[in-house]
C-alpha cells in the first residue's frame, strides 16, 4: 500500500525528515478522528453509544496530545510559538502575534548553532 505524504522524492528525505511526515500525518488523522466523533456525538440518540463514542473521542484527544508533543519537543521553534499561546488567557491573535516575535528569536539563535 502506497502512501501519499511526501511531496519530495522519500528516498532524498533523511530518516528525521520521513519521520516528522509521519507524525504530521499522524496529528492530521487524529484531529479528523476527534472530529467525526464530534458529528456522530452531536446526533447520535443512544446514551450508552454516545457514551462509548465519547470515549473513544477521549482516545483520540489522548493521540492527538501525544504525537503533537513530539513534534513540539523535536521542533523548538514550535514550541516557542505555542508555549506562548496554549493554556493562556486574554487574546488569543495577541498571544498569537506575541509568540511569533519570540518564535523569531529561537529560530535566529537555532540558525547561529547550525
Amino acid at each position: 500500500m502506497g502512501f501519499d505524504q511526501y511531496h519530495e522524492p522519500p528516498e532524498e528525505l533523511s530518516a528525521q525528515t520521513r519521520t516528522f511526515a509521519r507524525m504530521i500525518t499522524s496529528v492530521i488523522e487524529e484531529a479528523e478522528a476527534i472530529g467525526w466523533y464530534e458529528q456522530r456525538i452531536s446526533v447520535e440518540k443512544d446514551r450508552d453509544a454516545k457514551a462509548i463514542m465519547k470515549n473513544a473521542q477521549q482516545e483520540e484527544m489522548k493521540h492527538f496530545g501525544m504525537n503533537l508533543e513530539f513534534l513540539l519537543r523535536k521542533t523548538p521553534v514550535w514550541q516557542a510559538i505555542l508555549k506562548d499561546i496554549l493554556f493562556t488567557t486574554g487574546d488569543i491573535v495577541e498571544h498569537g502575534e506575541e509568540a511569533e516575535d519570540e518564535a523569531d528569536e529561537v529560530a535566529e539563535k537555532e540558525n547561529k548553532n547550525k
